[in-house]
């Protein structure tokens, strides 16, 4: 009989509180770091987006296996935790370096293997941390209020990565360092901030005790489980509707900086108004989403919120961004289709693993929390690399004075009609995504009649699995 072990109010905290963590360091790299290799560290734009690129795939190819590897008997989440946190902290740290004087080669190759351990040993602490969670406690309300707090924690941990980088560069500088000079400090105190947290996390769960089902390690098949997870037939779609999107999000995330900076002429700090306008959009349109979901289905109500930023996107384009008002519309815009994707990715992602069980009659809720993840880290590398070449095609340059207009004009465009040309195809993948809640509810209760050794009919849900599945059913 499983055991339940009820944390107390500290432990709880304390494991909550190491979502600072890795959120602290994401929001930073992802906004500000495609920024700093262009204007910074002066490297070309197009390497700069690649060396994002290689990095973050690398990073989404090694979740699998940090997880894979942190799942054996013997291993121990909170020892996996603890060993990086120090390469974390002094990777990122070295990722900020500037290298005066280097060539776009010698820039490129250190870039390219500081971040590449740096996403390792950010990929090394962030699996185990998830999914540790599910070892420390057993008592469904507990995990609930566990991630009720960290998300709370979060979005204290999304305005801090977002808000410093762009405020204390420019603090520093009036200090008297240089503007290079003004990030390391940055960026030392954000590494040590994630590095006390982790520390404190560790310790918080150092004497916990840990619930392991006892079973032997089954062989490694990554790629064979991929494979036929693939080829379930609502993967196709939902393929299509992640990876898109993450690639326009990623454009829109990645450019902002370049927009304030250089469209509208103000100081990174204008960064804190759209973080200010993403989290309160967020908080309103998050239970409404919600709502949609529970009234329609989860499918319906990103399409209403995804149709919603499309249309923001056209509206910012056609306006221009040459005002705070339209800054502020495209914050809006942003946060919609943030809030609705963030809310509705994994519970969507969780629909194959009925799906999964009816086709191939086992559950892999692992393998489908991982692979979703693999697109997302795809899609949103692409969407950074594509920002640096084409800012490169229109002709970047971080040491005018000013850009052109025709420069200006690419900025906004990465911003607005680019990204909106994603999101379109995105929108096509949940068209064709066949999961709505009625066939849900039909594929559930074929899969109860199935596992209880009764005959059951696919009659309302057949869609969702393959013509094979289909002709196994009717020859049984």
């Amino acid at each position: 009989m499983n055991k339940t072990f009820t944390l107390g109010r500290r432990r709880t905290v304390g494991y909550a509180s190491g979502i600072i963590t890795e959120s602290l360091i994401y929001n930073m790299f992802f906004t500000y770091y495609l920024v700093f290799l262009t204007d910074v560290a002066k490297l070309n734009p197009a390497l700069a987006g690649t060396v994002f690129l290689i990095s973050t795939i690398f990073d989404a190819v090694a979740d699998p296996v940090i997880g894979y590897i942190s799942d054996k008997p013997k291993a121990d989440k909170r020892k996996f935790m603890a060993r990086a946190l120090l390469p974390l902290a002094a990777a990122i740290i070295a990722a900020f370096a500037v290298l005066p004087g280097q060539t776009d080669t010698v820039k490129f190759v250190y870039y390219l293997i500081v971040t590449i351990v740096f996403w390792l040993s950010y990929t090394s602490y962030t699996i185990p941390y998830y999914a540790v969670a599910a070892e420390i406690t057993q008592d469904y309300d507990e995990r609930t209020r566990i991630r009720s707090l960290s998300s709370a924690i979060n979005s204290g941990a999304i305005f801090m990565g977002n808000i410093l980088p762009a405020v204390l560069p420019a603090v520093f500088l009036e200090l008297g360092l240089s503007a290079s000079s003004g990030w390391l400090p940055t960026v030392v105190l954000l590494a040590a901030l994630s590095l006390v947290f982790g520390i404190v996390t560790v310790n918080s769960l150092k004497n916990a005790q840990l619930y392991r089902q006892p079973a032997p390690q089954a062989r490694f098949s990554f790629f064979k489980t991929m494979l036929s997870i693939m080829k379930l037939r609502p993967f196709k779609g939902f393929t299509v509707f992640v990876f898109f999107y993450l690639i326009a999000s990623s454009m829109m995330q990645a450019n902002i900086v370049y927009m304030i900076v250089n469209c509208l002429g103000l100081s990174r700090d204008y960064m804190a108004l759209v973080v200010g306008v993403l989290v309160v959009v967020m908080l309103v349109f998050i239970p409404i989403i919600t709502k949609i979901a529970e009234k329609r289905d989860r499918r319906t109500a990103c399409l209403i919120m995804f149709s919603l930023m499309f249309a923001g996107l056209i509206t910012v384009y056609i306006f221009g961004v040459h005002s705070i008002g339209m800054l502020v519309a495209e914050a809006v815009t942003m946060a919609v289709g943030t809030a609705a994707f963030w809310t509705l990715f994994y519970s969507i992602s969780y629909d194959l693993v009925e799906v999964d069980e009816f086709t191939n009659g086992v559950r892999r809720e692992g393998a489908i929390t991982a692979i979703p993840q693999f697109i997302q880290k795809f899609g949103s590398a692409v969407g950074v690399w594509l920002v640096g070449l084409i800012l490169s095609f229109y002709g970047y340059n971080s040491d005018l004075p000013a850009q052109s207009g025709n420069t200006l004009q690419g900025i906004q465009n990465i911003g607005t009609i680019i990204p909106a040309a994603f999101l379109l195809v995105s929108i096509f993948g949940l068209v064709i995504y066949p999961v709505t809640k009625r066939r849900f509810e039909k594929l559930q209760t074929a899969l109860n009649r199935k596992r209880a050794g009764e005959s059951y009919s696919e009659e309302g849900f057949e869609p969702l699995v393959s013509a094979k599945t289909r002709r196994a059913v009717q020859n049984r």
